[in-house]
């Protein structure tokens, strides 16, 4: 299947981080060559050989100064029809087989693990909304269950309804490779390594996969109000479905939603070679300046006002006032990530709002009641 192409260069590529120069690192195979445009500007299209007859991709990359030009066209719109969020599709009993489209490592060489961009075709059979989560069930038998099928490991999604490739037949995800290091020897441990996350950073292009879902509400992009705030708070692979929360809003063309608001994203990772959709996000600020904000957390690499490591929580105290202020007129709020991470976070908007002489828990209580607060974390 090919990706859609324009009169002009309105598409993305794929993310990529330039920051890995080693190919090994990528699994990607790919050539580029020139296209012109009706408008006479030129970019370089890229093939990604996935070395399978299943499909064929053709992604077109720009510049971030062509990356300014017309948001990309969508389909099929009735995608948005739809009033409720689709739910529960394909249960554990009764999957259904996608089919793995690409496999992308997302980090540099100096990144404590691995993380990967999988894209898995779905053919437009397991529609969902921006927020929702699939379940994944890996290959083999339950140790614990033998003779029964793994349990059902939940993933965010990271694209939009439309998927990487605009067309309403992708869902994408960011998935760490869980893996296991024995305390004594300091050696990795493959008996203990996760199941799931191994087995979709080592899948190939045109392996099967079955899926269940879409689930989930509490993450849903609220659009009845096109101009709100929304504060996205993520450590590490919690930044899926922000992903595609920003790519509703800034890189697709979806004549029933134009945003004209703010959205301001938190990540907090190890270290640069970390960072997760890097390109994608820097180039929301240079498009959007008044629409996007994009502060970062990086622990190895940054320190806090008192010289420890930087954490999300001391960006969310650094920014705390303006934070408040923006809860206050509305804004909506969004945590996603290792459950760890709530603690500090939920501490650290504590003590401010007791040196606001607020009652964090009153705060909280009618955030909740008024629908503002958004947490998933696993």
């Amino acid at each position: 299947m090919m990706a859609q192409v324009y009169s002009s260069p309105s598409q993305m590529t794929l993310p990529v981080n330039p920051s890995i120069s080693d190919p090994s690192l990528r699994r990607t195979v790919f050539k580029a060559n020139n296209l012109s445009f009706h408008d006479g500007s030129r970019i370089s299209v890229v093939d990604f050989n996935f070395k399978s007859k299943f499909r064929s991709q053709r992604v077109l990359c720009m510049s971030v100064q062509q990356a300014s030009r017309p948001k990309v066209a969508v389909s099929p719109l009735s995608l948005e029809d739809a009033k409720e969020p689709p739910m529960h599709l394909y249960k554990p009993k009764e999957p259904y087989t996608g089919t793995i489209v690409s496999v992308e490592r997302l980090v540099g060489p100096n990144a404590p693990g691995e993380t990967c961009h999988i894209v898995i075709d779905h053919d437009g059979k397991m529609p969902y909304w921006e927020g929702q989560s699939y379940g994944i069930i890996p290959p083999g038998e339950n140790p614990k269950k033998p003779g029964s099928p793994h349990n059902v490991r939940l993933y965010s999604i990271a694209s939009t309804r439309y998927g990487d490739f605009f067309d309403g037949k992708t869902a994408s995800f960011c998935v760490r490779r869980a893996v296991y290091y024995d305390p004594e020897t300091g050696k990795e441990d493959p008996t203990k390594k996760g199941v799931c996350s191994n087995f979709l950073c080592d899948s190939k292009p045109g392996d099967k996969v079955k899926i269940t879902g879409p689930s989930g509400k509490i993450m849903l992009l609220p659009e009845d109000n096109p101009n709100a705030t929304h504060i996205m708070i993520a450590t590490g692979t919690g930044v899926a479905p922000y992903r595609g929360y920003l790519r509703r809003m800034f890189m697709e063309n979806v004549p029933s939603f134009k945003f004209g608001g703010l959205a301001w994203l938190f990540l907090g990772v190890a270290n640069a070679d970390s960072l997760l959709y890097h390109d994608e996000f820097s180039n929301y600020l240079k498009e959007y300046p008044d629409n996007f904000r994009y502060d970062l957390a990086l622990s190895r690499e940054q320190k806090n006002k008192n010289g420890g490591k930087m954490y999300v929580q001391d960006k969310i105290e650094e920014y705390s006032d303006e934070i408040f202020k923006l809860l206050d007129n509305g804004a909506h709020i969004y945590f996603c990530g290792l459950k760890g991470m709530m603690p500090g976070i939920q501490d650290t908007l504590k003590r401010v709002a007791e040196e606001r002489g607020e009652s964090w828990d009153e705060k909280l209580s009618q955030l909740k009641k008024n629908k503002q607060w958004h947490v998933e974390v696993y």
